[in-house]
């Protein structure tokens, strides 16, 4: 065999540095995989052109990465083999249970005949319709992998409940149902949501690195300015004076935190920058020793009021750093790009109802680490067909650019290719079966490898045919609503980066705050998704690029915010609004990652009723 396996490899034009070597792992890559040696050849030519190995020289050193390669195509034939199933639309349910002859019954789903269905793209491997006869997706994957053979399934890890569950066009004993024999049922129609877009994000197809530092500098002094209106205009505060010049007088001032060094940030080393109309932009040390409280962090806003008797440092003894935002209606919104994707645009509102949603949040990874089969996808999905949710709101990484085989480049399809077939068709294939009142909306990542690396972040481009009403994706951050019920939502991990960053004081009467809902806090409290200045490490911020896309022009209703940190949520109360003193609140979700290494990670579940106060909340395992 090692004879032949040597006159393939010359035949292709390839010589080894250590031929003894290659040829005995080579032969026992044949036995194990059972390939001929002239299917080893072309399985090298496939790796070496993806690998984009320079020369014609069969290394040693290139047979473990090699042998990686043959065992995620093994994988791959294996899915494709055991399951092999057809993927059947809403018609084909229909069809098959009208259907009175039994015999025509059988045929049909014994040998499905080749439908034409409305699917663009070729059929999948895998994909959630061929889990629809079991709805939970209950039975164990065939494939030895670890997520396959977990055995904590859909545990819920946290959970709120403000008020009991509501039907929502489900029964609860259809989630009782999990039998492998359970063959097609027919989805029973739900409540379509509606869905607006809000805010200025960058257009698709938008180029991108071309910020100039006059970009910088402009969107920061805009940001100082803003905030510095928003507190004079509240009637609490004067107006702003210099804080780098010497006076024995209690002023108040305005400006932005830096840290004086490339360290993090500390007492020590905390510094404010007024705006360029107060004090031409020079920055000045902050004393905080006075302050029994505070939580600040590079790039925050504040307000300050103290003394600064020597010119060279301002001595605070009121820190400032928030403005209670208020509940824009449609009237009062900023003549931002408002995008109705409804016809209908909902009555809900309208009639005095109190606005309701039913959703399911979950983001990326969507695939474990050790394979790109996307089966925790798959079992959400599956998951979302069985509970029926109104909308499912999917963040990214959805083809993760930190996955082991995109980093290594062995995979044999384009990014956009996997994409495709692995998501979009996926979710296509979904919304066809569940119906037209099922909606999910998708917010690119900046570790997606198929889309552009930069922030703030277009859409996907994605036309899906028939179903543009029913997959949206949004720009990266975003702002929408669903039912009246507003939420915004950004894919950069804030919550880690601010976690980093933020140096804070407990009051002392020793009560001890929620660290991360004082991290969340700021996001509102700044009017900014990304208030952290300058950038976290490896964050692709371009200030010329839609300046006006990372605002937070109105509070939403749920905040989510996905992160590396410890799924959480979390009502936020924002404060007072009004003379009715109304308290504002938010609900913040942080719902972890789908997939965690080669296992699974969680999701979040919440039915939203009129309020924060009034939902119910879980935080499942998958």
């Amino acid at each position: 065999m090692e004879d032949e396996i040597k006159a393939e490899f010359n035949n292709s034009g390839f010589i080894f540095d250590k031929e003894k070597e290659i040829l005995q792992k080579c032969s026992t890559f044949c036995i194990n995989f059972k390939l001929t040696p002239a299917d080893l050849v072309s399985s090298w030519e496939i790796y070496y052109l993806n690998r984009q190995i320079n020369g014609t020289v069969v290394e040693d050193a290139e047979m473990d990465g090699f042998l990686g390669y043959l065992q995620s195509q093994q994988k791959v034939a294996i899915d494709e083999k055991e399951l092999d199933l057809h993927i059947y639309s809403s018609r084909d349910v229909d069809m098959i249970l009208n259907d009175e002859d039994e015999d025509i019954k059988e045929d049909v789903l014994g040998t499905p005949p080749p439908f034409k269905s409305q699917n663009h793209y070729p059929e999948p491997s895998d994909s959630t319709p061929q889990t629809i006869g079991n709805i939970s997706s209950g039975k164990p994957s065939k494939l030895a992998t670890p997520f396959g053979r977990r055995t904590d399934k859909l545990v819920v890890k946290f959970s709120i409940n403000n008020k009991p569950n509501t039907q929502n066009g489900k029964k609860e004993d259809d989630n009782e149902n999990h039998e492998d024999d359970d063959v097609i049922r027919k989805v029973k129609p739900g409540k379509r949501c509606s869905l607006i877009v809000h805010g200025s994000g960058p257009e698709i197809g938008c180029r991108f690195m071309y910020d100039r530092i006059e970009d910088r500098f402009n969107a920061l002094e805009n940001r100082i300015s803003k905030y510095a209106t928003a507190l004079v205009s509240s009637g609490q505060y004067e107006e702003p004076l210099d804080p780098t010049v010497s006076s024995q007088k209690i002023i108040f001032t305005v400006g932005m935190i830096y840290c004086d060094g490339e360290g993090h940030l500390n007492e020590k080393s905390t510094l404010l920058q007024s705006s360029a109309e107060h004090s031409g932009g020079q920055r000045v040390r902050i004393e905080l020793q006075n302050l029994s409280q505070f939580s600040i962090f590079p790039g925050q806003l504040v307000g300050i009021e103290g003394i600064n008797p020597s010119g060279h440092c301002f001595i605070a003894s009121k820190l400032v750093d928030s403005i209670p935002l208020p509940i824009a209606d449609d009237a009062n919104l900023p003549p931002a790009k408002k995008q109705a994707l409804d016809q209908e645009i909902l009555s809900v509102g309208v009639s005095g109802t109190q606005p309701e949603l039913s959703v399911i949040i979950a983001s990326g990874p969507f695939t474990t680490t050790d394979n790109l089969l996307f089966e925790p996808l798959r079992e959400l999905l599956a998951y979302a067909s069985k509970t029926l949710p109104q909308l499912l709101i999917l963040l990214g990484p959805f083809i993760d650019s930190e996955h082991p085989e995109i980093k290594k480049g062995t995979v044999d399809r384009s990014f956009d290719e996997i994409f495709r077939s692995e998501i979009l068709r996926r979710l296509q294939d979904h919304v066809e079966y569940m119906g037209s009142h099922a909606r999910i909306v998708l917010v690119p990542s900046i570790r997606d490898a198929n889309h552009d690396f930069v922030f703030p972040q277009p859409a996907f481009d994605i036309h899906p045919a028939n179903l543009r009403h029913q997959i949206t994706s949004l720009t990266n951050p975003g702002i929408f609503e669903a039912n009246q019920v507003k939420i915004g939502c950004c894919s950069v991990d804030i919550l880690k980066h601010l976690s980093g960053e933020e140096i804070s004081r407990n009051p002392k009467d020793g009560k001890l705050s929620d660290r991360m809902s004082r991290l969340a806090n700021h996001i509102i409290s700044q009017r900014s998704f990304y208030p952290l200045y300058p950038p976290a490490e490896g964050i692709p911020l371009d200030f010329s690029l839609a300046p006006e896309a990372l605002n937070i022009s109105l509070i939403p209703d749920i905040l989510i915010l996905p992160s590396d940190m410890k799924h959480f949520v979390k009502v936020l109360p924002l404060g007072e609004r009004g003379e009715e003193k109304e308290q504002v609140k938010c609900i913040c979700v942080n719902p972890g990652r789908l997939a965690k290494g080669e296992g699974g990670g969680t999701f979040v579940e919440l039915n939203y009723y009129g309020n924060p106060d009034t939902c119910n909340a879980s935080i499942i395992g998958i």
